[in-house]
């Protein structure tokens, strides 16, 4: 495409729907802009030194205006023409992608192939979404320290770490590739100091979720219920698959490539647990247990947290749904459950069964962890109908 460019014109080009696309200007021979899929656009020209056919990166819109850039591209030309062009910062095509073209990239070539989490990793990075149009090799250490600033402002210090950890691994793999020459972040060092959480939910605050849990409708309620008694982790409650599942032998059969640890998890579901499986409604052609849409399975825990944290006291620590795998751990050594049991329950590594061993007896304690696991439910039971000590004292 080619036009007289102006700034109305500039300002108005749509971004690109598949990839980018080039608009020539017609008043500067060589001149062009290129628009990616984020709207970003930036001033390259096209000259020939020695007859080689070279692209200069001239620099950002409205950043670099486009009188700078025509003054800058007549510039390059002019040095062409005289014989003293000396190789000006030329860049490839990589180096002037943006950092949010770059994000999916890094998603789908490295992210998805070898990390289980990667969905958290692609939502932290969107904490970098005010830098999005920022060609990569334009971000700068001040840039990134100033994102992380705001996060620790708004009060979530530990997700500054997240974020400085995914943002960390994206330029790292533009490095390899590549794209960047070196890493902008690569000296910055996590920005909060963490502490090991050791909450345990009380008998009250269990009593509390629940009930709640009983007044929330299909999928967070029944959710709720299992993430407490399983004691399993909240990806895996939340993305069960009904193929993962076998009600009639109450057995959940996680798949390595579903837990941390990437190693087949059998967990014997106690009789509490099938029941409510089995009350259960099905999306039609959906394997997720609990979904709205059939397509995924359910997100939003956030929203969730807010709502139960409107039935706790206003004094209640801060608490996490990571807190009710370690509640749930913590119940079972109180009733007498072996350390290597809960270890098995949970698919802890530090479990006294590992490798080969591991990987070929897949059942290995079942009947120790069906019968922790519905000592724990029996207990959860007993604490869920017992009257809060509140209540108790209003009496």
């Amino acid at each position: 495409m080619t036009q007289i460019l102006t700034t109305k014109s500039l300002d108005a080009l749509a971004p690109a729907t598949a990839k980018r696309y080039e608009v020539r200007d017609q008043k500067v021979n060589g001149l062009h802009v290129r628009v990616s899929t984020t709207g970003a656009k930036v001033f390259y020209t096209m000259v020939r030194p020695n007859g080689s056919r070279r692209r200069i990166k001239i620099g950002p819109y409205p950043a670099v205006s486009l009188a700078d850039a025509r003054r800058r591209a007549m510039e390059i030309a002019r040095d062409v023409e005289l014989g003293e062009f000396e190789k000006p910062s030329a860049v490839s095509e990589a180096s002037a992608e943006t950092l949010g073209e770059m994000i999916p990239k890094f998603i789908e070539l490295h992210a998805k192939p070898n990390t289980k989490d990667w969905k958290r990793t692609e939502s932290v990075l969107h904490k970098f979404d005010g830098l999005k149009d920022r060609p990569i090799d334009q971000i700068k250490r001040q840039d990134v320290t100033k994102v992380l600033d705001d996060i620790i402002a708004n009060g979530t210090p530990y997700r500054a770490n997240r974020a400085l950890s995914a943002i960390k691994k994206l330029m790292n793999w533009c490095v390899m590739r590549g794209d960047i020459e070196t890493s902008p972040v690569a000296l910055l060092r996590p920005p909060t100091r963490e502490v090991q959480r050791d909450r345990v939910l009380n008998d009250d605050e269990i009593r509390a979720i629940w009930r709640q849990a009983e007044n929330e409708d299909y999928p967070f309620g029944p959710f709720l219920k299992l993430l407490m008694m399983t004691g399993q982790r909240r990806a895996e409650v939340s993305d069960m698959r009904w193929s993962e599942l076998n009600l009639d032998e109450g057995i959940w059969e996680l798949p390595a490539s579903r837990v941390k640890n990437a190693r087949l998890h059998i967990v014997p579901l106690p009789p509490q647990a099938v029941n409510i499986l089995r009350s259960l409604h099905r999306f039609l052609d959906s394997d997720f247990v609990f979904t709205t849409t059939g397509r995924s399975a359910i997100s939003g825990f956030g929203r969730l947290k807010e709502r139960l944290e409107t039935i706790l006291p206003e004094n209640t620590p801060d608490w996490r749904f990571h807190d009710f795998r370690r509640t749930a751990s913590t119940g079972m050594a109180k009733i007498g459950v072996m350390p290597h049991v809960i270890d098995a329950v949970t698919n802890h590594k530090s479990g006294v069964v590992s490798g080969v061993g591991a990987t070929y007896n897949r059942y290995t304690y079942l009947n120790e962890k069906r019968e922790a696991l519905e000592q724990w439910a029996n207990e959860l039971m007993g604490i869920v109908q017992k009257p809060s000590a509140t209540s108790a004292d209003a009496k």
